[in-house]
This record gives structure tokens, C-alpha cells and sequence, in this order.
């Protein structure tokens, strides 16, 4: 091996000399290798030596006492070990390249846990709602028939009763023990509050039935707030015992994506935020357009997300919720629903006004413009 020094020039040269400046050579190395060895000892240790050009290498360096010229001297053997120490830098590089890829591996294994998850649900919902829709058709329809056979019936006792004399006091006290005043007003009322129930149910599972689509791959233009509103509906059980709901939206045009995908992440942002409401807050949704791009805003009143969790928050499997209340899967997945749709999520959190979060999304899909 050389270094670019003659003999001569070794001989007088200072060894520390040869020592890159962040791996200099000193004297406590030195009185190491005296409290470490005997006097016929060795030493071995890997060192980075300066070449007299100034490029840089790795030796093993073998310091050895050896009697020289009537005096005790200090051998030094050094064999280059650059090629080894390439070879151990490549596979650590190798290493943690592959617990990245691991890490990554890790979070798609999640996410399509999550994904698959959520489509089976999405199949199980259209399923009900499709099962659950022909009873409550037919329901409607009897409760409309009832409606008007009730109304001719109280047609046909009033007409009864004005044209019948001879049982007039009869039907006046059948009248007083039936309360018929208060069925002539209630019967239609109770009528209509059913069939506005049934309205209510119907409405649900059209709201459901649509969120349900999650595993539809088709990009189409869709308009957000009908979307937002059959999520509201969904999660509503969710909401109306923590939150009052204050909707804001601006002017949004039709939008090009996945709208089983954007639901499911306004979902994902509205459970969130009833569940960061210990008692009973406000969540606000709002939406608007900046230039080529439209946004949507979920903010809390809830507690607020502290500063060293801020960074975590769409990490897979992160949560700050106890064990067994939550997967810490749901903004992960919102994040990579974000991506897929070339648009980005972030979040803000404030102590006492709790957290913001906004997603952007493009109004036409990026992958299918025509450029030039």
C-alpha cells in the first residue's frame, strides 16, 4: 500500500499527520493502546488515512511495541481495507434501504387492509340499502292508502252524522267516548309524521348507497357538496350528540375524481372531529375554489392536536386515541386518497380553538389534461 510518501519522508513525519481531520489521530489512541496492551502486545483498529494528494482511504492499523535501535519504538502495519469498508457501506446503505422499503411495504400492506375493508362495507351497505329500499316502498305506499281511506271514513261519519237524526244522541256519545275530535286532527298528523319518517329512512339509504360506491374506479365529474351532504347523512348518529354542524360553502363547479374516494375522506375527517369534542362543540365545513383547484375545510372546536404529533398525524397506524378505539389508519388513508387524486391534505391546530384540516384537489384530474 502507498501513501505517497517516500521512506525518508515517513520516518520524520508526525503519524497524525496522515489523519483525516474527523478521524484525527491523538495521543489518547495512544495511551489506549498502552493500558490495552502488554509489552509485547498489539492493537487493531480500522482508521481513515489522508493519501499525501489528500484523497482519503480505510486501513487497519496494527500498533505494536518493537525494541529498534536500542530503544522501545512503536511499529504501525497498515493494510488498506477501503475496498471491504466500500462493501460494508453498501450494504448499509442496502440495509436501510430495504427497512424503507419495509416501512413502505408496511404501509400499502395497511392501507389496502383498510381499502379492502372499506369496500366490503361499501358492498354490505349497498346490499342493505338495496334489501332494506323494497319494505320500505311498499310501507309508503300502504301508509298513503291508509291516509286516504281514513280521510274518506271521517268523510262518511261527518256525512252520517248530519243526515241521521233518529240516532243522534247515540253517535254523540260514541263521539264523547272515542274522542273524536282529537282522531279527526291526530290520525292525519300521525300520517304525515310516518310518511315523512319513511321520506327520512329512503333518503338515508340513497345517501348510503351512494357513499357505498368506494371501490368504483371510474374518474367522473362529481358535485362535492352532494357529496359532503350524503356523508353528513351517513355519520349523522356520529355527530348530533357531540357538534353542531355549521355548513359554509362557497361556488364549486363539477369536479373531476373518485367521489367514493373524496367521501370516504371527509368521513374520515368528520369522525374525527366529533371525536376531538369532549363534550359538545361546533365542527364547520366549508369549501371554495382557488384558481384550478377546489378545497374542502373540516375544522373542530375540539381538543387541539399538540406540535410534536402535528408531524404524525397521517403516519399509518399512528393515533393518539386508546388502544383498541381507533386503527390509526384513517388519515393515512386520506393521504394516499389525496395523492391518487394529485391533491394534498394538511392540518393546523391552534390550543383552545382546536383543529383545521383542508384538502385540495384539482379540478380536472392531472393525468388525463391535454397538454400544449
Amino acid at each position: 500500500m502507498r501513501i505517497g510518501y517516500t521512506r525518508d519522508e515517513i520516518g520524520r513525519l508526525d503519524i497524525s499527520a496522515l489523519s483525516a481531520e474527523e478521524d484525527e489521530f491523538t495521543a489518547e489512541r495512544w495511551t489506549e493502546f498502552q493500558r490495552r496492551t502488554g509489552e509485547d502486545g498489539m492493537q487493531l483498529f480500522p482508521w481513515r488515512v489522508r493519501h499525501r494528494d489528500g484523497t482519503l482511504f480505510w486501513v487497519e492499523v496494527s500498533l505494536m511495541r518493537a525494541p529498534i535501535d536500542e530503544s522501545e519504538r512503536i511499529l504501525v502495519l497498515m493494510h488498506d481495507i477501503t475496498h471491504s469498508k466500500s462493501l460494508e457501506q453498501e450494504l448499509r446503505d442496502m440495509l436501510t434501504y430495504q427497512q424503507a422499503l419495509n416501512k413502505m411495504l408496511e404501509e400499502t400492506h395497511g392501507q389496502l387492509l383498510q381499502s379492502g375493508k372499506m369496500a366490503s362495507v361499501g358492498q354490505l351497505a349497498a346490499g342493505i340499502a338495496h334489501e332494506i329500499n323494497n319494505p320500505i316502498g311498499f310501507i309508503k305506499a300502504n301508509v298513503g292508502s291508509l291516509r286516504t281511506y281514513t280521510e274518506g271514513c271521517f268523510r262518511l261519519i261527518d256525512a252520517y252524522e248530519r243526515e241521521n237524526g233518529t240516532h243522534a244522541e247515540t253517535i254523540r256519545r260514541l263521539r264523547a267516548e272515542l274522542d273524536y275530535d282529537f282522531l279527526r286532527e291526530d290520525c292525519p298528523a300521525m300520517i304525515r309524521e310516518t310518511i315523512d319518517g319513511i321520506e327520512r329512512v329512503r333518503k338515508i339509504l340513497l345517501d348510503l348507497r351512494d357513499f357505498s360506491h368506494i371501490d368504483n374506479d371510474e374518474w367522473e365529474f362529481a358535485d362535492l357538496h352532494c357529496g359532503i351532504e350524503s356523508t353528513l347523512n351517513v355519520v349523522w348518529n356520529e355527530l348530533k350528540y357531540k357538534a353542531d354542524v355549521i355548513r359554509d360553502y362557497g361556488e364549486l363547479p363539477l369536479v373531476q375524481c373518485l367521489p367514493g374516494q373524496i367521501n370516504q375522506v371527509v368521513m374520515n375527517l368528520l369522525i374525527n372531529a366529533a371525536h376531538a369534542i369532549p363534550e359538545r362543540g361546533q365542527i364547520h365545513v366549508r369549501t371554495g375554489r382557488d384558481g384550478d383547484e377546489v378545497w374542502i375545510e373540516v375544522a373542530d372546536t375540539g381538543c387541539e392536536i399538540s406540535p410534536a404529533n402535528l408531524s404524525r398525524v397521517f403516519d399509518p397506524f399512528f393515533t393518539t386515541k386508546p388502544v383498541g378505539k381507533g386503527t390509526g389508519l384513517g388519515l393515512s388513508l386520506s393521504y394516499g386518497i389525496m395523492k391518487k387524486h394529485r391533491g394534498r391534505i394538511s392540518v393546523e391546530s391552534t390550543e383552545g380553538q382546536g383543529s383545521r384540516f383542508r384538502m385540495h384537489l384539482p379540478i380536472e384530474h392531472r393525468e388525463t389534461q391535454v397538454t400544449g
